[in-house]
């Protein structure tokens, strides 16, 4: 069986970036009532769009409805799923059972998503969802991939989705409360301020002012800093259980994190179900290619078992040493960062292929006439003479490597 790509869309930019580059399915959320406040979210207008674009492309969108809700909400929610329905959803994704009861009630037509934030770690729990009419389940990501292996043969008419790329949380599934003590943002409503990221030190109580360091291994004092996920090693051995999603997160980063992570994870998984050699041979080069994103150091998680190597101590800093500099449409560059002629540059193409050349020269469109400059600047539309003579496809990306 195939398993589908899922790829986050903070906004609609994210949404068409991960259609463009091989997104089976994207999720999104709207203004209230999911796990991402500070994603730009969708207008039930932007959302119509978006749903639009995604479904005349055979792909599907899934709406978060997220959040665990207080009686206080319910309105709103009601509101919201009367909305949305109508627009065609492919599904809501619920962590709350109330939701779950308020949506399957407005919009039976709809299917129903249980998502990781309801900590679903065995196969009686995934039951007792589909009996209350969910289709799918987001394992919690505390799971290795032999617990999900057995839940999926437990349970086969249910649809299983994992996490398998980006942040991870230090709390059990995301469960936190530091942000609400330490802000007053409650993570569990979609306004986490990321305290478990913070430098914290230790003060003993007899001596208030004086603040000793927390060391591990003299590494430093980022002791509640987690890892980002990548699943890639172990693809194949988590295709192989049977399991239905491939879920990227990040409704928060940026579009070219969306392009790159989408189009390598669509390479990897054409490439196991079709030609394993291949992939395995491709396997190095694409792991290089998620390291062109900006990330935090990586790790398998919990898929092996053992959990190891989740923390990373230092510096709760992302790793960002490529700059995306514009995308090409239509036969022109749309720039989105300053790029200037004698660049080196890599163009990274929507089947997860890279090549390098450089800048010789830029034209940019001024007034309907075209302008040599040694400069292009963000939002200016350019045509650009590269050293080596390339074939550029439809939404390619440029960028460059930054010096650290």
């Amino acid at each position: 069986m195939k398993p589908e790509v899922l790829s986050p869309a903070g906004n609609l930019e994210k949404l068409k970036f991960a259609i463009d580059f091989g997104a089976d399915a994207v999720y999104l959320g709207g203004k209230l009532f999911n796990l991402r406040a500070k994603a730009n979210n969708f207008t039930v207008e932007e959302m119509a769009e978006g749903i639009d674009y995604a479904h005349k492309r055979g792909r599907k969108v899934y709406v978060t409805l997220n959040a665990f809700a207080r009686n206080s909400d319910f309105e709103g929610i009601e509101t919201f799923v009367k909305e949305v329905k109508e627009l065609r959803p492919d599904a809501f994704i619920v962590s709350d059972l109330g939701v779950l009861s308020t949506v399957k009630n407005i919009a039976p037509e709809v299917d129903v998503h249980i998502s990781t934030q309801a900590n679903t770690t065995n196969y009686r729990a995934v039951k007792v969802y589909r009996d209350l009419g969910a289709s799918r389940v987001v394992l919690a990501r505390e799971l290795s991939i032999d617990e999900i292996k057995e839940i999926k043969e437990r349970v086969p008419d249910m649809e299983v989705e994992v996490f398998v790329h980006g942040a991870m949380c230090m709390a059990y599934s995301g469960r936190c409360l530091l942000s609400n003590y330490l802000s007053y943002r409650e993570s569990n409503r979609g306004a986490c301020s990321q305290s478990c990221r913070w430098k914290y030190y230790l003060v003993e109580e007899t001596r208030p002012g004086e603040f000793i360091p927390i060391e591990e291994d003299e590494k430093g004092t980022y002791i509640f800093n987690s890892k980002d996920l990548c699943a890639l090693p172990l693809l194949e051995k988590l295709i192989d259980t049977g399991v239905d999603s491939l879920k990227i997160e990040g409704r928060v980063k940026s579009a070219y994190y969306v392009a790159v992570t989408t189009s390598v994870y669509r390479r990897a998984v054409d490439l196991i179900l079709n030609d394993r050699g291949t992939f395995r041979k491709e396997l190095p080069f694409l792991l290089e290619e998620l390291k062109k994103v900006s990330h935090r150091p990586y790790t398998i998680g919990f898929l092996s078992g053992n959990g190891e190597n989740l923390q990373h101590y230092e510096t709760s800093s992302y790793i960002r040493n490529y700059k995306f500099l514009a995308v090409f449409k239509d036969g022109k560059w749309n720039v989105r960062n300053a790029l200037k002629v004698g660049d080196e540059v890599e163009i990274f193409t929507p089947d997860a292929k890279t090549k390098k050349t450089l800048i010789k020269g830029i034209q940019i469109f001024r007034k309907n006439t075209l302008e040599m400059v040694e400069v292009a600047h963000p939002n200016q539309i350019a045509i650009l003479e590269l050293e080596d003579e390339l074939e550029i496809p439809e939404n390619a990306i440029l960028r460059r490597k930054e010096s650290l």
